[in-house]
């Protein structure tokens, strides 16, 4: 397929006839011009409004050879950590180095550095002095533009911006926010009203809501949950309220959030000229493990309603699904087929719970999410979302019948309980999958089996997953199959102590019949109530104490309890 970068060098630009561009976007990960990686989507975005857009894909900290190839932007820079954490990237559950990167070239993780949206702001005032503004945006910085608490260091730590020296924060997915940014930078005009962006003041807003100060977040656990609940409940563009919060003598000062993407909206992103490949650039370095499976992936919808509370998915993505047209995801695939690299598989139709495309709740669309009542969770479904895999379904058939498609493969997190929940095309939906749609294994995400944990992890019952193994286990009978189905597991999530690991471990070796092959240590990340307790050792509903374990070692120990054979 015929189409270009974004320029990323010098050379770029001048065979462009540009002197100077209006945006350089800086990220953790290498340039991979992909509608997966949120860096390029916003560069992808702006260029489309006619601005002229530059991309740095993980500079070199130690000097200027990177930083400044491309020379100083027009309006402003923009900064990403990259589309994982950079804390997360770099260490695992026990605060081990890990050794790969799927999103650096060569799969080495030694481009990436800690608090990677810090580093790289400052590196731009390091070389730029009294430059345009520096505007920080993706996971990294959404899920930590207030008080949070960082794992890492063990301490609650200021809201990003004071701590990066930035002067703009775009959170949540930022599509709609950027383009008005640019728009406003461009005219001169007022900022600080666009909704989407965090700034810092030297003035309280006092028509918003006023949080706990860092300093009150600091000295009290419980001060620290009522912040984290305020900034929890006001995420959703129809409902939420704009925060404020004192740190030091200063204020940080978060606008309500941006309006969603509708589905015109999302098709026409999801249309922009991406070359879906890494840019060369960085290939002289190796290819980036990333591109596996995110190539020749279609994403159907953004959002996730189930609200795991180990999950900051509805924090930075939001709680209501936005889904593109059964065209705009036809006409992709068929894109595709122009590849010459195209094999004829679709990794991936999906989304952050592939199951959820199709259907909305009619109340939440209206009047905005929820405070404190969820979609789903340990107490199961509201009756208010009525669930409904027809349009998926058809979605899917669509998709696979497209010519030069062998294979449409749903890789993405699917939801067994919303397949139970749907008594009228659940059972349709998962035959759909068992025969066409995965290949030789199905992952499912039940955590934990215990009731006590999986209602601080914000998960279904263990019934759920009984019939669903029952149900999933007859119709690959029926299909003549011999698929299976692999399980992604939590230890040490707070609440849950070793007696609850090797309780777990019986189940899934006397009910499930299998030995599980791998288990992960919970990891406490900004922007999750699993996170808040893990630092409070309290339960945010209720306020009561629970056994959160600390220790590395027993961390280990409770992994090692469930994979052992």
């Amino acid at each position: 397929m015929s189409a270009r970068f974004l320029p990323a060098t010098r050379e770029e630009m001048d065979a462009l006839g540009w002197k100077q561009c209006d945006v350089i976007l800086i990220s953790g990960d290498a340039y991979i011009d992909s509608p997966f990686i949120g860096v390029a989507v916003i560069g992808r975005i702006l260029e489309k409004q006619g601005y002229k857009v530059g991309m740095i894909g993980q500079p070199d900290i130690g000097s200027d050879v990177d930083i400044t190839r491309l020379g100083e932007p027009k309006l402003f820079w923009g900064v990403s950590g990259g589309s994982v954490d950079s804390m997360v990237s770099n260490y695992t559950a026990t605060r081990k180095l890990r050794n790969s990167d799927d999103y650096t070239p060569g799969g080495k993780n030694n481009k990436r550095p800690d608090r990677a949206a810090l580093v790289y702001s400052n590196l731009i005032r390091r070389f730029f002095k009294n430059t345009v503004p520096i505007v920080l945006g993706g996971i990294e910085a959404s899920l930590r533009r207030v008080t949070h608490y960082d794992y890492w260091s063990n301490k609650l730590r200021k809201p990003v911006l004071f701590d990066a020296k930035a002067d703009i924060l775009i959170y949540g997915m930022g599509e709609n926010t950027v383009t008005r940014l640019a728009h406003a930078l461009k005219e001169g005009k007022e900022y600080r009203d666009i909704r989407g962006i965090c700034y810092i003041s030297k003035e309280p807003e006092e028509k918003y809501i006023q949080l706990p100060s860092h300093e009150k977040a600091l000295k009290d656990k419980e001060k620290y949950i009522d912040l984290f609940n305020a900034f929890y409940d006001n995420n959703d563009p129809i409902s939420a309220k704009g925060l404020c919060q004192k740190v030091d003598t200063r204020y940080l000062i978060q606008n309500p959030p941006s309006g969603y993407l509708d589905e015109k909206e999302m098709d026409v992103v999801s249309a922009l000229p991406f070359t879906r490949e890494l840019h060369p650039y960085h290939r002289k370095d190796g290819e980036v493990k990333c591109l596996e499976t995110i190539k020749f992936s279609i994403m159907t919808h953004q959002g996730c309603w189930g609200e795991c509370n180990f999950c900051a998915i509805g924090v930075h993505q939001g709680r209501s699904i936005r889904m593109r047209s059964e065209k705009s995801i036809i006409d992709e695939a068929k894109k595709f087929t122009g590849y010459k690299d195209f094999k004829g598989i679709i990794s991936d139709v999906g989304g952050p719970t592939a199951n959820m495309y199709g259907y909305e709740c009619d109340k939440k669309l209206k009047k905005g999410a929820c405070d404190h009542i969820r979609c789903v969770g340990s107490s199961g479904l509201c009756e208010m979302m009525n669930v409904d895999h027809s349009r998926n379904i058809e979605l899917l058939r669509k998709v696979r019948s497209v010519p030069g498609v062998r294979k449409a493969f749903v890789a993405s997190g699917v939801r067994y309980d919303l397949i139970d929940a749907d008594k009228k095309y659940g059972y349709s939906y998962l035959k759909e999958l068992i025969k066409r749609h995965i290949s030789g294994q199905m992952k499912i995400a039940p955590e934990h089996i215990e009731p006590h944990v999986l209602e601080l992890m914000g998960k279904p019952g263990k019934q759920s997953l009984i019939d669903f193994k029952k149900l999933f286990d007859r119709l690959n009978r029926e299909q003549g199959k011999k698929q299976f189905l692999t399980y992604y597991i939590i230890a040490a999530h707070p609440g849950c102590e070793e007696r609850d690991m090797h309780r777990l471990k019986r189940f899934m070796t006397q009910e499930l019949k299998i030995n599980p092959e791998q288990a992960q240590v919970f990891t406490p990340t900004p922007g999750t109530y699993s996170s808040v307790m893990y630092y409070t050792e309290m339960d945010p509903a209720t306020r009561k104490k629970i056994f959160v374990e600390k220790d590395m070692r027993r961390k280990e120990r409770q992994k090692e309890i469930v994979i052992k054979k």
